[in-house]
């Protein structure tokens, strides 16, 4: 019974420990699956962003060949005077400096009188996608067609004008099959599909005109040992996103800005196999070494002698104990944390909220206080009989209503630190608009406002209820550091140039501290006067429109705070 009582107890040891290995390697596998693929995944998206930014970068600078091509004065005499001797060559210049992939000029009748290819001369493309849709607009137009080998030709094309006819067509060519060739060099299988969906440039040349669910129609295993095969190095990876030739693949997507295109990448998990599959190889070694280990302690201590035994017993037990109060503080120690976790998830909903409240209250302060005003001056004018006049302040106090309503609207933008819709306007809309707003505020005041603008439009590209919101927010601040001047004045100096800066100055106190200034709660009001939050929400609304936000004192005293936004030239108009 003795003997039969240690067998079991050996069998037990061994049974615990083979089960304590499967559960490490699994646990292990498991782990370090989700951390290997979270890895590759990031590398993958950085890949596609680059990979994006190569092919709108070749686009863009492609797009405005057409428009200088178009009215060059030499390609359009040669077109009036029929005479292209020197318009290939010349095109062929443009070629080295551009760097496009080709360049042909049409006449009126579609035949190529001029191209970098001298084998084109002569060829009538007037059934060609890119020359009539050139004929038919008015801009450079953008074409993508496959050709007879499967290859898809991307074009730009525009009309040349000369005396208000159309003389002829400029078409360049853009070599985007390069980036298919550079993309085949490493593991990854990229495609890019258009607006419908079809895909247009892939590393497999046979997916070209296809859908993506077309291309990765599924192909299983030939045969139950392949199967099996598959399964087995399938293991250590987590759910494929889809299945490329039988063979399980990462999807990674990016949007590339430009009618509608996207860029899709599929990664094998091979890598990571091979990554987790060396550790849990070497896990596995380890325990079959301290599993002969163990079998030789066993073999040496079943001739060892019976006090050797009971001694070791003794050990194991205490060893035991020892173990079970491990065990039950780290579960001790398990709760704590979970209730602290738990303690941490409320105090930082309820930061939030308090943060959302102040920002409410404090962004909504300006347009009660105007709505008061209008209230005030209604309540007089139907006293007196001058309801027109009345109905125009309610009139002001439903705007007020619905701009308290777009506050609202972009502080919880503010809050889930998002991007909203914007569009081209001139920065003196935005600023007549302020002063608008704060008119009521400056006529309790006897403040001097100074504006300087430029007599020329000043475009900007920015939601302009937040860009007015900033500029509030300036010109209270301003209105509170001059309480205490003899001369209030307040200057507003709007300039152009490689930005557009719009600089409020004022003859106040100063800044104290200017580098915890845009922190947010950071305020030297007096309680009840500010939370200490419109800088900091100034300074994220610029920065999200793509701007900077800066503050300084002036040499002369009072504060100076720059507003800098790219300006929206002419030609960016136009790539727009």
């Amino acid at each position: 019974m003795l003997k039969s009582g240690k067998g079991w107890r050996v069998r037990a040891i061994l049974i615990g420990f083979f089960l304590f290995a499967v559960a490490l390697v699994w646990i292990t596998n498991t782990w370090l699956t989700e951390r290997f693929t979270a890895a590759t995944r990031n590398r993958a998206e950085v890949r596609l962003a680059l990979y994006s930014g190569n092919v709108l970068s070749e686009l863009q600078r492609a797009s405005v060949v057409p428009l200088l091509l178009s009215r060059d004065p030499t390609l359009i005499g040669a077109l009036n005077s029929n005479d292209f001797s020197q318009s290939s060559q010349r095109l062929i210049s443009y070629l080295e400096e551009i760097g496009a992939a080709s360049m042909m000029l049409l006449d009126a009748s579609g035949r190529v009188v001029s191209a970098t290819d001298r084998s084109l001369l002569g060829a009538n493309l007037r059934g060609a996608h890119f020359f009539v849709e050139a004929l038919r607009a008015n801009d450079t137009v953008f074409t993508a067609e496959q050709n007879e080998t499967g290859v898809m030709d991307f074009t730009y094309s525009r009309r040349v004008i000369s005396e208000r006819e159309n003389v002829g067509v400029i078409a360049v060519a853009v070599d985007l099959a390069k980036f298919e060739q550079s993309w085949a060099g490493i593991s990854d299988a990229v495609m890019i599909t258009d607006s419908e969906g079809r895909i247009i440039l892939a590393t497999e040349p046979r997916w070209r005109g296809r859908t993506v669910e077309e291309a990765l129609a599924a192909q299983s295993a030939n045969s139950a040992i392949r199967r099996a095969i598959q399964a087995t190095a399938d293991w250590a990876a987590l759910p494929a996103d889809a299945y490329i030739l039988g063979e399980a693949v990462m999807r990674n997507e990016a949007r590339i800005p430009f009618q509608g295109w996207r860029l899709v990448s599929f990664t094998t998990y091979s890598s990571i196999r091979e990554r987790v599959n060396g550790v849990l190889s070497l896990e596995i070694m380890g325990f079959a070494l301290l599993l002969a280990v163990g079998f030789y302690l066993i073999s040496r201590r079943a001739q060892s002698r019976s006090a050797f035994f009971q001694m070791e017993s003794a050990e194991l037990r205490a060893l035991n104990m020892r173990l079970q109060r491990e065990i039950a503080e780290r579960e001790k120690a398990e709760k704590n944390l979970e209730v602290a976790e738990q303690t941490l998830a409320q105090s930082s909903k309820l930061a939030a909220l308090g943060e959302m409240s102040a920002a409410v209250s404090h962004e909504l302060n300006q347009p009660l206080a105007a709505m008061k005003t209008y209230l005030a001056g209604a309540r007089l004018l139907l006293q007196r009989k001058r309801n027109e006049e009345a109905l125009a302040s309610f009139l002001r106090i439903d705007d007020l209503i619905e701009r308290m309503g777009s506050i609202t609207r972009q502080l919880k933008s503010y809050a889930r630190k998002g991007g909203d819709r914007v569009e081209a306007i001139d920065f003196k809309i935005c600023i007549g608009s302020a002063l608008a707003m704060m008119e009521p505020q400056l006529k309790r005041r006897k403040v001097t406002i100074t504006r300087t603008l430029p007599p020329q439009p000043v475009m900007v590209m920015v939601d302009r209820v937040r860009l007015e919101q900033v500029i509030i927010n300036l010109l209270r601040n301003a209105l509170d550091a001059t309480k205490m001047a003899d001369d209030p004045q307040i200057d507003l100096i709007l300039s152009s140039g490689e930005t557009a800066t719009l600089t409020v100055r004022d003859n106040g106190h100063g800044i104290d501290d200017l580098e915890s200034l845009f922190e947010p709660f950071y305020t030297t009001k007096q309680p009840g006067d500010g939370v200490g939050l419109g800088l900091a929400i100034s300074s994220g609304i610029i920065n999200d429109l793509g701007g900077r936000l800066t503050a300084l004192n002036a040499p002369s005293g009072g504060a100076v705070f720059e507003v800098q936004l790219p300006i929206l030239s002419d030609e960016v108009e136009a790539a727009e």
